[in-house]
């Protein structure tokens, strides 16, 4: 998978060229579950449908499925439905942080659902306001539509998964969260016992563009078998957003994460650097 991202100026020639794209526009913020649909409110991407981190790319969250599960099928299908979505137009995702937040999870549960056409906004929405490419404030609802999923749960992994410590496992969350320094969320501080630390925030630049293929390169650790994982599986996406970037295998998702491994005191935990 190569190609899965989209600059502000392509993304404005789709809009008014035919190309018909739905667009999806799911900034957020972790700790204000209704931010994001304010900012939405406030102008977003002309024709863009919000979607919400807390209410339509997550389940409600539980101590086993941690803080962002993913809703089951049927769920997700009649929200993909309700969003206007079908794999013959394509899907162009953004948020204000390059992806690292939600925009690349909402574009892995497009993957996840077999969409053939998901992209994600290089740079987002700072970067489609710098290019001052047009912004709407219309909150019309899109017309459903008919389409019928079809979820590639192999792109899953579970805690069992990760136990077997047989794949790399890539941890996004900041540093001093993997090294346990300082842990704001869940029950304890620390790492999944052998996982490298690949902050999701790095693998943008200044201006939330993705690094050079040549920087991400260096900043992923490859492997046969590959897990990626966070605190509760969204900025986790951004670093099989970039493996897909590169044409890499797509690490499967811990979707979980560290808010559910840290539930269970059965289960390791390490602390300090990798």
């Amino acid at each position: 998978m190569q190609n899965v991202l989209i600059d502000p100026g392509t993304l404005a020639q789709w809009l008014t060229e035919g190309h018909d794209p739905v667009v999806l526009d799911a900034r957020a913020r972790l700790q204000d579950a209704e931010a994001g649909r304010a900012l939405w409110r406030e102008g977003h991407v002309p024709g863009a449908r919000h979607a919400d981190m807390d209410h339509e790319l997550a389940a409600p969250p539980s101590p086993q499925g941690g803080r962002h599960p993913l809703p089951d099928h049927t769920t997700f299908a009649e929200q993909l439905r309700r969003w206007g979505i079908t794999p013959d137009r394509p899907v162009v995702v953004y948020d204000d942080q390059g992806g690292a937040i939600a925009a690349a999870r909402a574009w892995w549960m497009l993957v996840w659902a077999g969409h053939p056409a998901a992209y994600v906004l290089d740079g987002g929405w700072p970067a489609w306001r710098a290019g001052d490419h047009p912004v709407s404030t219309d909150t019309t609802e899109p017309e459903p539509s008919d389409w019928t999923p079809t979820f590639d749960d192999d792109l899953i992994a579970t805690a069992d998964d990760v136990a077997r410590g047989d794949a790399v496992l890539l941890d996004a969350r900041a540093g001093e969260r993997f090294r346990g320094e300082y842990e704001p969320l869940d029950p304890a501080a620390g790492h999944i016992p052998g996982a490298h630390n690949v902050p999701a925030s790095s693998l943008l630049d200044t201006h939330s563009r993705f690094v050079s293929p040549h920087e991400l390169v260096q900043a992923l650790p490859a492997g046969d078998a590959t897990i990626s994982y966070c605190g509760s599986g969204v900025s986790a996406c951004q670093l099989i957003l970039a493996c897909a970037v590169l044409g890499r295998p797509l690490p499967r998702l811990y979707p979980g994460s560290w808010s559910d491994w840290s539930n269970d005191p059965a289960r390791p935990v390490a602390t300090g650097p990798a």
